[in-house]
Formats: structure tokens, C-alpha cells, sequence
């Protein structure tokens, strides 16, 4: 086979094994009553509130429900044991043999992914803790908050730029552009470059989800690989003239002696854009949602403003940016009870247990002064807890905060959509008028 012919079928290849093959089997599997088929067909067209039941069919057959691919859970222990086990490595791959996994590896692109090592979504100890030792000395609450005065400027510009009286689609006009905005800072990206960030931005985010069209799943490919290839001209800029930004501080980072390899960096750089971007933009057009369609909740937030905080994380709950992850058990081992054999696949249903009545009272009620809001999964747990909670947590606060103090008689109009992704969960549209 000639390097041209198999240059062509490599991206054709890791399509079917990563997209194409899983819907169609998660197709058939929903028809004949699969409840982990189910929630993930339905999840790309229903709202989460819609999807309780599910969750709850689901935590019906105990800590663990075992599908036809894998054991799913939606309760809040079981799944927190999971995320936390050392039993568990983070991902869910082809296995390390048969067919599926010879046409992975041969497949397998050059260009840095997400949720491919060494992403800290996919590494695990010890490279794991080298990496996120160093990440997390940079990347902490303190530089977070040195972050907030700066992230409630640019929210006022976005809005300041605003005709209030004209419709507006705030995904497009503030929920987009206030995460991207803050991630070119945290990057050091000079202004003229923020345009071509956020189009890759944009582009590149959907690489987190699953079942993606042969057409996504290429420009999904062609944006990574264009980010690959500006960042690493940017990263040279930053070692040649380093600024106060988060990355160059990354750049410069050491543990005894050793710092993040090249590698490392691109792929710490992309997961912040690839992560950080959609995740946020889902949190703020869900919250917007959630506060606008319970004016009651709004209104007690306008009179006692410190609960902002709470009300994220119960957003947060309620509706989170991330439907699922997924663990590969390492070995034989239990969850709750229940005997799990090494290499089986589990499912962590977030969202369900986000909505677990054994830790939420009455848990489809969306309440900002719920005292246990913080309880939630969104962030996931254990070694690969979020390491952008604190960056999320603020920004959402800002920017929904900032949103409805300028325009307290916002009103959605009707034409919302969301999203098409099954994992990711938020608004690709979002229509309003301000006043």
C-alpha cells in the first residue's frame, strides 16, 4: 500500500473506530432496550432534566447497571469510588490486542489530542503526578483569583459592545467570547492572534465528544492540528520574550530541575482551549437557562448576592457541561458491592449522579441556597479532578453575575438549540432580547 493511499485512510480508519463504529452499534443496542444505548442516544437530542428518568431506571439495578459494552452507574457513591479507585485507569480504549486495537495503533495521528496521552485526561501515575505537580503549582486558586478583576473587565466590554436593543444570540455574542477571551490571557495569545484562537477554539472542542460525523470529526482534526502547529511558534515567542501569563510561568516551571517537555506543554496548552473553552460555555448558557426560566431563584440571588458562588455550583449540578466519563478497570476488583473483572469498561453517568436523592434532597429542584450544592461530580474526582474547577467556578460566577446585573430585564426568545454532542451539554444557540 502506498504512504499516499494510506495517508488517506488512517483519518477514515480512526473515524470509524472512534465514531462511526460506536454509534451504530449504540443505535442498535438503544433499539433492543440497552439503557447505557439509551441515555447516550437520547442524550444528543434531550436536555438533562429529560434524561432523569434514565438515571433513574438506571440506578434502579443498583450501584452498578451492566450494559451490553460496559457497567454504567448513576449513583453518587459508586461513581465517586470509581473515579477515585487506583483499581481504575482514566480513558476507554480498543484493549491492548485483537484487530480494533493493530488498527489503532496503525491509525493513530501525529497531532496531539485532549483525551490522548500525554493529556492529563489520559496519563496516570507516574508520569500523571510528575505532570500535574507541575501544573497545579501554576495553575492555582490564588492565580485563579488574580484572574477575576481582569475576567469582570472583559465581560463589561463584551456587554458594552451590546445593542440593547437589538435580539442578540448570547452564545455567540458573551458566552463564547468571554472564556476564549480569558484563555488567550491565560495563554499569553497578543490580541491581533484572540480571532483565530477562538475559531479554533470553536472548532477543536467537539474532539471531547463521541459519534461525531465524518465532516465535524475532520474539522475537528484540521483545528487541533492547526493549534498544534501555531503553538508551537508560540511557545517559542514565549521562551524568546515570556510575559506574566499562566503558560509562560508553565514554560518556566521546574521540579527538581526538570520541567514539562515540549510535548507536554502543547498538550497542556490544548487541553485549557479544548477543555476549558466549550465546558465554560456551556456552564454559562446553561446557567442562563436555569436562571432565567426561575425568576424566583434569580431574584433571591439579586437580594442576597453572596450566594453567586453557590448558585454556579448548583448549576453545576443541575446541569452540567459533561454528561459522562469513562474508567478501564486495571484489575478484578468491587464497586459497591459488586464484582467488576479487569479490563471491563465503566460508565460514570456525572449528571446522574449529580441527581442521586440519596445525597440531593428532591434533587430535579433547582435551588441556589441548597446547602450541599457543592456535593456535585461536574468536575469529575480523584488524581483527574478538573484542573480548571477553580478557573470555571469564577468565570461563571463573573459572567452571569455581570450578565444579569447589566440587563436585569433579559428575556430568551424563542429558537434556542443545543448542542448535537452527547457528552458535552449546553447551548449552540441562544437567542434573547436584553431589554
Amino acid at each position: 500500500m502506498t504512504t499516499r493511499l494510506q495517508d488517506g485512510l488512517k483519518p477514515v480508519v480512526r473515524w470509524g473506530i472512534g465514531h462511526a463504529l460506536p454509534r451504530t452499534v449504540l443505535r442498535a443496542a438503544a433499539r433492543r432496550g440497552d439503557l447505557q444505548a439509551r441515555l447516550v442516544a437520547e442524550a444528543a437530542v434531550s436536555p438533562t432534566a429529560a434524561l432523569s428518568g434514565l438515571f433513574d431506571e438506571i440506578r434502579g439495578h443498583g450501584p452498578l447497571y451492566k450494559g451490553s459494552f460496559a457497567y454504567v452507574t448513576t449513583s453518587h457513591a459508586a461513581v465517586r469510588e470509581v473515579l477515585t479507585s487506583n483499581d481504575f485507569r482514566a480513558g476507554v480504549g480498543a484493549g491492548s490486542d485483537g484487530v480494533l486495537a493493530r488498527l489503532s495503533e496503525w491509525s493513530a495521528s501525529d497531532t496531539l489530542h485532549p483525551i490522548a496521552p500525554p493529556s492529563l485526561l489520559a496519563t496516570e501515575p507516574p508520569d500523571h503526578t510528575r505532570y500535574r505537580k507541575l501544573v497545579t503549582r501554576v495553575f492555582t486558586v490564588r492565580a485563579v483569583e488574580k484572574l477575576r478583576a481582569r475576567t469582570e473587565e472583559i465581560a463589561r466590554e463584551l456587554l458594552d459592545a451590546l445593542d440593547p436593543d437589538r435580539p442578540v444570540d448570547l452564545v455567540e455574542a458573551y458566552c463564547a467570547l468571554l472564556p476564549v477571551t480569558v484563555i488567550a490571557e491565560i495563554l499569553g495569545v497578543p490580541p491581533e492572534q484572540r480571532q483565530r484562537v477562538l475559531e479554533l477554539g470553536t472548532a477543536a472542542a467537539p474532539s471531547l465528544d463521541l459519534g461525531l460525523p465524518w465532516r465535524e470529526f475532520r474539522a475537528v482534526e484540521s483545528a487541533l492540528a492547526d493549534f498544534d502547529a501555531w503553538l508551537g511558534d508560540h511557545l517559542d515567542r514565549l521562551r524568546a520574550r515570556p510575559g506574566d501569563d499562566l503558560l509562560s510561568q508553565l514554560v518556566a516551571a521546574r521540579e527538581d530541575g526538570v520541567g514539562l517537555t515540549d510535548l507536554e506543554l502543547r498538550a497542556t496548552a490544548g487541553l485549557v482551549l479544548a477543555a476549558g473553552f466549550e465546558t465554560t460555555v456551556n456552564l454559562l448558557g446553561n446557567g442562563i437557562t436555569l436562571l432565567h426560566d426561575h425568576p424566583e431563584q434569580l431574584a433571591a440571588l439579586r437580594a442576597e448576592p453572596s450566594l453567586w458562588p453557590n448558585a454556579v455550583d448548583e448549576i453545576l449540578r443541575v446541569d452540567p457541561p459533561v454528561l459522562l466519563t469513562g474508567r478501564t478497570c486495571l484489575r478484578d476488583t468491587e464497586v459497591g458491592g459488586v464484582r467488576v473483572r479487569g479490563g471491563s469498561v465503566v460508565t460514570t453517568i456525572l449528571a446522574g449522579a449529580n441527581r442521586d436523592p440519596e445525597v440531593f434532597e428532591d434533587p430535579a429542584r433547582f435551588d441556589v441556597r441548597r446547602e450541599n450544592a457543592r456535593e456535585h461530580i461536574s468536575f469529575s474526582a480523584g488524581r483527574h479532578y478538573c484542573l480548571g474547577a477553580a478557573l470555571a467556578r469564577m468565570e461563571g460566577e463573573v459572567g452571569l453575575r455581570t450578565l444579569f446585573d447589566r440587563f436585569p430585564d433579559l428575556r430568551l426568545t424563542p429558537g434556542a438549540t443545543r448542542r448535537g454532542t452527547r457528552i458535552l451539554r449546553g447551548f449552540e444557540h441562544l437567542p434573547a432580547r436584553l431589554r
